[in-house]
């Protein structure tokens, strides 16, 4: 018998195990999945935890009950991975593998700025990219009567990095609805030059926060969070002061993996761009967030990262050369308020752009244009992500590739 490890039974470990179970023969192939948390969170539905869209219960479930019966699921803490001798280390067993996908994902780290996790942590400074995080600032908000608001991002990359406008966006109508946006000055505070990774995608939503009165302070490297007086500052000095600081920390791979020296100065790990392979080590794989590929970490990119990377984990396996195909494809709604929503659609090369999806001229959904519809389609995520997502069943209409039917490209002349 061969033995199958994953790392990581977060969405990209769940989808792999689900994906290849099926394919691999179950007298030649053991998969078995590690994982130290019993608890399995649908991230996205973080977002809407603090303004009270979504319960508790509807955002978490048993990891175990999500993967397919006949893997064998480890609910132990990962040591250490050492590749020169196919093994990993557990916090009281070591597992051998002829193949390691690795899918440990990235976490916060707010210790990594100075003065973050302070006095005011959880008080008047919180995240909103753990559970707990994000259910202490639903507590805050229920009480809290107004002031300054700032929405920060430390540094790039992040987790789905349209999720902090997204934060800025609901808080937005959140305090309409209730009456009291007139007492709420928010400042949205960005290491980037615009509003989003994305030239295109960012002229849009920079309209939407000037339309929402919604401040931007573009190219701030944060230096240190002052307790004292309630200021975030850069290195140029430059202050920017808080009654109420939503904060995305630093964002970094597991410590695992810098403990067994596989990845970069943020621990992720350097991966194939277009067949997910490790660069150091040919019968590892990597998927999800724990790569350092330049595309969103975000479930969309997972869910088509693990169509292709089946194919080349089969493909390795029976020793043929692997598919230089994932085209950093990501697929995603930007809640903007109101009951309304972007949907932008991009890859590597391609910046989000108009035009319809998944069909073309018929959508139904639009690109790049507020609807009604794309926000029923970031709802329906959530029944997506649980009831097929997760247990490898294909998105009708929605390849793992860009496609490029329906969409609205602007042709510039080459310049000679």
């Amino acid at each position: 018998m061969k033995n199958l490890v994953i790392l990581g039974a977060g969405t990209s470990g769940t989808m792999m195990a689900n994906h290849l179970r099926p394919k691999l023969y179950h007298n030649e192939w053991n998969i078995t999945i590690v994982d130290q948390y019993k608890t399995h969170y649908y991230q996205p539905g973080f977002l809407f935890l603090p303004f009270d869209t979504y319960t508790e219960d509807q955002v978490k479930k048993v990891g175990k009950k999500l993967i397919h019966k006949k893997v064998d699921y480890i609910q132990k803490k990962i040591e250490k991975i050492i590749p020169e001798e196919n093994k990993v280390e557990l916090e009281d067993e070591t597992l051998d593998y002829d193949v390691l996908i690795i899918a440990t994902g990235s976490k916060i780290a707010p210790e990594e700025t100075e003065g973050l996790v302070g006095p005011l942590w959880k008080k008047d400074i919180f995240d909103f990219y753990t559970y707990e995080g994000a259910l202490a600032l639903r507590d805050k908000l229920r009480e809290w009567e107004g002031g300054k608001l700032v929405v920060h991002i430390t540094e790039m990359p992040i987790k789905c990095p349209v999720a902090p406008l997204e934060f800025a966006f609901l808080a937005d109508s959140f305090f309409r609805k209730k009456g009291m946006r007139d007492k709420v000055d928010i400042t949205y505070v960005t290491p980037l030059t615009g509003a989003f990774t994305k030239p295109t995608c960012s002229t849009a939503l920079a309209y939407l926060l000037k339309d929402k009165n919604i401040h931007m302070e573009s190219d701030f490297s944060i230096m240190e969070v002052d307790n004292e007086t309630k200021e975030i500052v850069d290195y140029e000095d430059r202050r920017i002061p808080f009654d109420l600081l939503v904060t995305i920390p630093t964002n970094m791979g597991d410590e695992v993996i810098e403990r067994s020296g596989l990845g970069d100065d943020l621990n992720f790990i350097p991966t194939d761009h277009n067949t997910l392979q490790s660069l150091a080590h040919e019968n590892i794989f990597v998927i999800g967030d724990a790569t350092n590929v330049p595309a969103s970490k975000a479930g969309s990119v997972a869910h088509f990262q693990a169509e292709t990377l089946t194919d080349n984990i089969l493909l390795y396996i029976d020793g043929y050369p692997l598919k230089k195909e994932f085209d950093g494809h990501a697929n995603c709604f930007i809640e903007t308020g109101n009951n309304k929503a972007l949907l932008i659609d991009f890859n590597y090369v391609t910046e989000p752009v108009h035009g319809k999806f998944p069909f073309a001229k018929i959508g139904p959904l639009n690109l790049l244009k507020e609807s009604v519809f794309n926000h029923w389609g970031k709802l329906a995520f959530r029944w997506i992500y649980w009831n097929m997502l997760l247990k490898g069943i294909p998105i009708p209409f929605v390849s793992r590739n860009m496609s490029f039917k329906g969409k609205v490209f602007d042709i510039k002349p080459e310049i000679k």
